[in-house]
């Protein structure tokens, strides 16, 4: 809603400022109701037995625009992530498969350049002396995650080459922003020493996001920065969410003058619960007794102020309640199942995708050639071909494309775990300072968050173990692997494999989904 409000009414929507791709070039455009009436060439048969949703159920004919029925009818073969291949300058060469990639360093004519993501460099090749024919990247947006694939695009097939999930950080940054604001108006308050506050730097410039959104924009950027970097990126596919939030929270499918009331059209909010209810509390049953209006799900654990998060309770029960989830407080679980069957889902993430859909195109296209594309179409491409839900499998189908022959049987999961705290000191509850820290973060040439390999000969800790270092000044450092942390290995079988860069990595099988 931010992002919208830039653009004013009886403004002219300008081509380059909101690019607008065609539906569906290729296919027909049809519903159940009107039939196959738009399509270019021999129409598709429906199979029997199945609900028609578009390219869901259909089997296209050879003649039909140069599709295959291999196409629409058989799951795409899986293959390996590809490698990152720079030249001798550093110059982002075409991917290869890890078997040459092996092959190259087991001859010595390439070196690692990158240990995660995974990228060698080539001694005794340039890039002009080298075939490069780029590569494309897509984008499906999201609010906790975020996933980004690299593949080649030959006319309408698209080959898989490497995927990521991008995990977001941004409901740890909307805590630590009301800790610091919860601090500052303590100090306000309280009879202490304290800043007067200002008003006359408050005013936000356009545009302006809230810097847990803000965090998504940047660092989605940032991976297709880095992307650039690594592989011969020729454009950039990414898709324009938007979500009807009205039909997400109703509880039935809405029609005609429907959809353009609220849950409380004719209601005010007390009388609509009252009548919900019963004029009784949802908790004990009590019906002779002043009633309070009480969150399901409290606000100060994130709950809003939607109906749907509203119930009756009575004064005895709203104390004992106070800020507890209703999971705790309900025992019986006919009456917690009852309470949450009414409570709706969050809106949060949704609004949270739609704020930086438009922050997040501009500043795509500053940097590279960018396209986009409707959810519809993802879902045509993706379903088409037979793929399961996941945002990787959903940014490899983003945009114009016929065919997906080829996906990765691993996404390379990058979660944002930040670089550390400015702060040298750690607050207790109230807000004071406690625990100073080191001035210096790195030690004995380690820092934490790097990631290194300890080999340790003999003793309780023997073995090879890979991941993340937390240093101590003592020099007995903490591994953390995919296994557990491992306390106290010296740092002598210490050794560094690739500097910390904010991002904490793992693997994880294809089509397993972490939707939102």
């Amino acid at each position: 809603m931010t992002r919208l409000a830039t653009f004013r009414a009886g403004q002219k929507t300008h081509q380059a400022v909101l690019p607008q791709q065609p539906a569906l070039e290729s296919e027909s455009a049809d519903t159940p109701r009107i039939g196959h009436e738009t399509g270019p060439g021999p129409r598709p048969t429906a199979e029997p037995g199945a609900d028609h949703v578009r390219g869901e159920t259909t089997r296209i004919s050879p003649d039909a625009g140069g599709v295959t029925p291999n196409s629409v009818g058989e799951k795409p073969r899986e293959r390996h992530p590809s490698v990152f291949v720079l030249d001798k300058d550093h110059t982002p060469l075409q991917p290869c498969h890890p078997a040459r990639a092996r092959k190259l360093l087991a001859k010595d004519r390439a070196v690692v350049a990158r240990h995660t993501p995974f990228t060698i460099r080539i001694k005794d090749r340039s890039v002009q002396a080298s075939e490069v024919d780029g590569v494309q990247v897509g984008i499906d947006p999201g609010s906790r995650h975020t996933g980004i694939a690299v593949f080649t695009a030959q006319g309408g097939e698209r080959r898989g080459r490497y995927s990521i999930q991008l995990d977001h950080r941004g409901a740890q940054i909307r805590k630590k922003l009301g800790q610091r604001s919860a601090y500052r108006r303590r100090r306000r308050s309280a009879n202490l020493r304290h800043r007067a506050p200002r008003f006359s730097n408050r005013t936000r410039p356009r545009g302006w996001l809230a810097p847990s959104l803000e965090h998504r924009v940047q660092t989605t950027t940032a991976w297709v920065a880095r992307i650039a970097r690594w592989a011969p990126v020729t454009a950039v596919h990414v898709e324009r969410v938007v979500f009807d939030t009205h039909v997400l929270s109703a509880r039935t499918p809405l029609e005609g003058v429907e959809y353009q009331q609220g849950t409380l059209a004719g209601y005010e909010v007390r009388e609509y619960l009252l009548a919900e209810f019963d004029r009784a509390c949802v908790y004990c049953a009590a019906t002779d007794t002043p009633l309070n209006i009480d969150h399901v799900h409290p606000r100060a654990r994130g709950g809003s102020d939607r109906v749907s998060n509203l119930v009756l309770a009575c004064m005895p029960c709203n104390r004992a309640k106070s800020d507890r989830p209703v999971e705790e407080f309900i025992t019986d679980t006919r009456t917690l199942a009852r309470i949450l069957a009414r409570a709706k889902a969050s809106l949060r993430d949704a609004a949270a995708v739609q704020s930086t859909r438009w922050a997040l195109w501009r500043a795509l296209d500053e940097r590279l050639p960018t396209r986009v594309a409707s959810g519809g179409r993802t879902k045509w491409n993706r379903t088409r071909n037979h793929l399961p839900k996941s945002h990787t499998l959903d940014a490899l189908a983003v945009g114009k494309a016929d065919t997906l022959t080829r996906t990765v049987s691993r996404v390379r999961v990058a979660g944002c775990a930040g670089r550390g705290s400015y702060a040298r000191t750690r607050t207790d509850k109230h807000g004071f300072a406690r625990l100073r820290l080191p001035r210096t973060k790195g030690f004995f040439g380690f820092s934490t968050g790097d990631l290194v390999r300890a080999v340790v000969p003999k003793g309780k800790k023997a073995g090879t173990r890979t991941g993340r270092v937390a240093v101590r000044a003592s020099g007995s450092f903490n591994i953390t692997t995919s296994q557990g942390t491992v306390q106290g290995i010296n740092r002598k079988y210490v050794r560094l494999l690739q500097r910390a860069d904010g991002y904490g990595y793992a693997w994880k099988g294809e089509g397993v989904s972490s939707r939102p």
